[in-house]
């Protein structure tokens, strides 16, 4: 089924008919908390009835409206891998206690594989948790005193270490001594087994060469990624981004291409991740602004902990003619897509805990601010704020 954005946030969708599979295909196979075997005292939290209040909370944040529920040492969710095939990779949402003064803990859940300790997967809560109680000012804000919180769920992902989980094989997380967090909420893993990294291709300039440097938060890439966007499209070429995250300033203007399309090695492998100062004072960009140009197979990720103007923005900003993003992950920005433009599409990306909009088409931030025959098809959108 593909759906077509008309006159800003209507959805026209093509196809459409009784009975038909609703959602997108994805890489993945998600599987619910609740639908998990429990044990050791573990417990599902479920919506039993309406809200009777305008604040949020966990269990209606959830996948599902259900989580399970571990806050003692030994109680575990486990499932069986039905899908077939191998899996090697994992995607968690899950809930941990925010810091009593605000802004997150970091702490770990433990996970197995028919039943033998395989790894301790890192979780955090320092993007969850805005509060909008006494000072609530249309935004949120991360202090806790202030009551009334939402957000309640971050996703965190990683590879499943040594030998792949077969069909047949059981998959366990579970509260083991060193997992030190209060409580730890499962709402569901995404579980795949991702391809194999892709070569750069031909005819394509790699930012490597530019002066961009990976895996390092200290080191800001803008001016050698936006180097080598500028060579690309003189030189009629593409855009790499080899494996690897690359760290660059949200206050130097992002990233910023015109005419060219930009690859990367897969968004298991390739990432892009703007990094805003601590109490910013000064404005903030998105992630990625383009004209008529593509984006394929990267992640868009950032340390943006709400939706505060000073402290986070958008991840992609396309217009122009003919654009195209595609598989493109994207977590912890404050719109996910802010498009507009003629002919541009929008398809097979992941959109995961974002604190406000999936996909805002016929709205950009640029005087060319109209949309026609735009097209939004085929993505997975969870966790967003609006």
């Amino acid at each position: 089924m593909t759906c077509a954005v008309l006159a800003g946030m209507m959805f026209f969708c093509a196809g459409e008919k009784a009975g038909a599979t609703v959602g997108a295909t994805t890489p993945f196979t998600s599987f619910e908390g609740e639908s998990g075997l429990l044990g050791g005292g573990a417990t599902i939290v479920s919506l039993t009835s309406a809200p009777t209040t305008p604040y949020s909370s966990a269990v209606l944040e959830a996948s599902g409206h259900a989580y399970v529920q571990l806050n003692g040492v030994g109680q575990f969710v486990t499932w069986t891998n039905t899908t077939g095939g191998n899996l090697t990779a994992i995607n968690l949402r899950s809930c941990i206690p925010d810091a009593p003064a605000g802004g997150g803990i970091t702490n770990s859940i433990d996970l197995y594989v028919n039943g033998i300790f395989r790894q301790a997967l890192s979780v955090n809560s320092a993007q969850n948790y805005c509060y909008e109680g006494t000072n609530y000012n249309g935004q949120a804000d991360k202090n806790p005193a202030d009551g009334n919180p939402r957000g309640f769920w971050n996703d965190t992902h990683g590879f499943i270490t040594n030998t792949p989980v077969a069909p047949g094989d059981t998959i366990t997380l579970q509260e083991d001594p060193t997992n030190t967090a209060a409580f730890y909420y499962i709402d569901v893993v995404d579980l795949e087994n991702p391809p194999a990294p892709l070569a750069q291709p031909a005819n394509s300039l790699s930012i490597l060469s530019y002066g961009a440097v990976s895996n390092n938060v200290s080191v800001d890439n803008t001016a050698a990624i936006n180097n080598c966007f500028a060579a690309a499209q003189s030189q009629g070429k593409s855009a790499w981004i080899p494996p690897g995250t690359y760290y660059f300033s949200a206050i130097n203007g992002g990233l910023h291409a015109s005419g060219i399309k930009i690859q990367g090695a897969g968004p298991w492998y390739s990432t892009l991740y703007r990094v805003t100062p601590s109490n910013n004072s000064q404005g903030v960009n998105n992630i990625i602004t383009t004209t008529s140009s593509t984006l394929q197979n990267v992640a868009l990720d950032c340390n943006g902990s709400n939706r505060a103007g000073n402290n986070n923005n958008g991840a992609i900003n396309f217009s122009g003619n003919n654009w195209l993003v595609d598989n493109v992950w994207i977590q912890h920005v404050t719109s996910a897509f802010w498009c507009a433009g003629v002919g541009g599409t929008a398809q097979n990306c992941r959109v995961l805990s974002v604190w406000s909009d999936g996909g805002n088409f016929n709205n950009v931030q640029s005087a060319n601010g109209i949309g026609m025959n735009l097209t939004y098809s085929n993505n997975f959108v969870r966790g967003t704020g609006d």
